[in-house]
């Protein structure tokens, strides 16, 4: 295929020519405009959300330090009653010229004015109360939508929410980044919660029923006999809503075999005949070694 018009020169094409030769003017010398005031920073806060916050979702208060309007000057700059003026050194266009000589001819470069900074305009009476930078330093409050369903290190990008630019530049965004505080009784995993249920060890043998506390309000959970430790019991679509997609994650209920610490007489007794009946061999510590450690313990 043939190149166009515009490839003859490789990928930088005529503009980008007239740019190295004749500072982004074009061939007749003609130049930019001003650049107009720098947008403001981007700002960066970590927002702590609670475990169902980011479960459910909410909207949080979020306070920041940053860079707002000047209220006296309306971020100008510019002391009361006066205003910038257009500046003498590059007549408003924002940019200087130079003309040098080389092998190829005089050659005229552009570059930010100096003077105003490339903004076209300077302040002559600065404003008291921001010194002519158009801008104060103070804390402000945005309320946050947290969606549902997100997680630590997840961010918020609020745009139009960060610093505002000097002189009244535009303003920058504000990137929240979630750190979610754990849960006494549920842990994540993916879209999936997963929490203990501890049964007893007759319980388990026999077969039960529990109440159990979910984040959505009580369910009940049928322990069929038999039941060995670590099975999981699977309440569907009772976990974290997806972020990306439709529906929520499932709640994992994992069987943890609760053993007795200490045992009454009675109850180490019935255990022995149980074990007896089952022909399982018990080797425990005996005589006098064995009730000195107790008393000890």
């Amino acid at each position: 295929a043939g190149q166009g018009p515009g490839d003859v020169f490789g990928s930088a094409g005529l503009g980008d020519l007239f740019d190295a030769f004749f500072g982004g003017g074009g061939p007749f010398g003609g130049t930019r405009g001003p650049s107009g005031p720098p947008r403001g920073q981007d700002i960066e806060v970590v927002a702590d959300v609670s475990f169902e916050h980011a479960v459910f979702g909410a909207t949080v208060p979020i306070t920041v330090r940053t860079a707002l309007r000047c209220e006296d000057c309306s971020g100008t700059g510019a002391g009361e009653g006066t205003k910038p003026v257009t500046c003498s050194d590059c007549g408003g266009r924002g940019q200087v010229q130079r003309v040098r000589q080389s092998l190829l001819g005089q050659m005229v470069t552009s570059s930010a004015c100096p003077r105003c900074n490339g903004l076209g305009q300077v302040i002559v009476t600065p404003c008291t109360t921001c010194g002519g930078d158009g801008r104060t330093i103070a804390e402000k409050t945005y309320q946050v939508d947290v969606p549902a369903g997100v997680d630590t290190g997840s961010t918020l990008r609020l745009t139009g929410r960060g610093a505002v630019g000097p002189r009244g530049g535009s303003t920058g965004d504000l990137y929240v980044h979630v750190r979610v505080a754990p849960h006494e009784r549920f842990r994540r995993e993916g879209d999936d919660l997963v929490t203990d249920l501890p049964v007893g060890f007759a319980q388990a043998a026999l077969g039960t029923k529990f109440t159990i506390a979910t984040l959505d309000g009580d369910e009940e959970i049928v322990v069929p006999p038999g039941t060995q430790p670590g099975r999981e019991f699977v309440l569907r679509q009772r976990g974290v809503p997806r972020l990306q997609g439709r529906g929520r994650g499932d709640l994992r209920v994992k069987v943890r075999l609760d053993v007795p610490t200490k045992l009454s007489d009675g109850e180490a007794d019935l255990l022995r005949q149980y074990a007896a009946a089952r022909g399982e061999e018990l080797h425990q510590e005996t005589g006098l070694f064995a009730r000195i450690k107790s008393a000890f313990q």
